[in-house]
């Protein structure tokens, strides 16, 4: 039986580079995203299923998995790959509004998934749900505060999620991507390369019960921390 995967946050770096791969793998793949046009090529290209979801929504997150259950039964891996990353701005200076709607996106959206994916894996004993974070989850930078509650808030998550789904037969990674992203060099080894990146979630997709890590930090060799 093919296993599958369903990726929501799927753009043109990180989350395209993880569908090819998960594909090449002949893993059945399931895109979610909130914008359809931006994943015609990439679904024909690898015949994947593709969804709109707006992962802040509670009913389009449910609706999302129970599509994704008639698609391809439960997901051996659910990958969360959705952020929002406002304009950096001083904190007197940002919109209350726009303030929620980006960390509903980065860290509440990310609940809703987790939820949804657990209450099947959990039935099953068995899956791999991947939080993509960032430096901003480990590091407050100076006018980057909406970005750092939504990260620090989904690291959180991941790593009490972790704690509490690992005797479960659920492996729970948090992956701090350190520096930029880009398919495009930049001067030597300035960027970090998507297609790079997504070896590393495979790899830890299949880790062994016995050495499961819940997080890793991925950087450039160039890059200072």
């Amino acid at each position: 039986m093919s296993e599958s995967v369903l990726i929501v946050g799927t753009g043109p770096g990180l989350g395209s580079s993880l569908a090819r791969l998960c594909a090449s793998k002949s893993m059945k793949v399931v895109l979610a995203s909130r914008n359809f046009e931006k994943l015609k090529d990439l679904k024909k290209e690898i015949e994947a299923e593709t969804l709109v979801c707006d992962v802040s929504n509670v009913k389009d997150v449910s609706n999302l998995f129970k599509q994704t259950d008639k698609l391809i039964g439960i997901p051996n891996l659910v990958i969360y790959n959705a952020s929002s990353r406002p304009k950096k701005s001083s904190v007197v200076e940002l919109d209350p509004i726009e303030t929620q709607k980006s960390i509903n996106i980065t860290c509440f959206g990310a609940f809703l998934v987790a939820q949804e994916a657990a209450k099947r894996m959990l039935k099953r004993k068995s899956g791999s749900i991947f939080f993509t974070g960032a430096t901003g989850g480990v590091k407050g930078f100076a006018n980057s505060s909406v970005f750092a509650m939504g990260k620090f808030g989904l690291r959180g998550l991941a790593q009490s999620l972790a704690r509490e789904l690992h005797p479960q037969g659920i492996h729970i990674t948090h992956f701090v991507i350190d520096g930029a992203i880009s398919k495009e060099p930049y001067g030597d080894y300035q960027t970090m390369h998507p297609d790079e990146i997504a070896k590393t979630y495979l790899q830890f997709y299949h880790q062994d019960k016995s050495a499961w890590a819940w997080e890793i930090e991925l950087r450039t060799s160039v890059e200072k921390f």
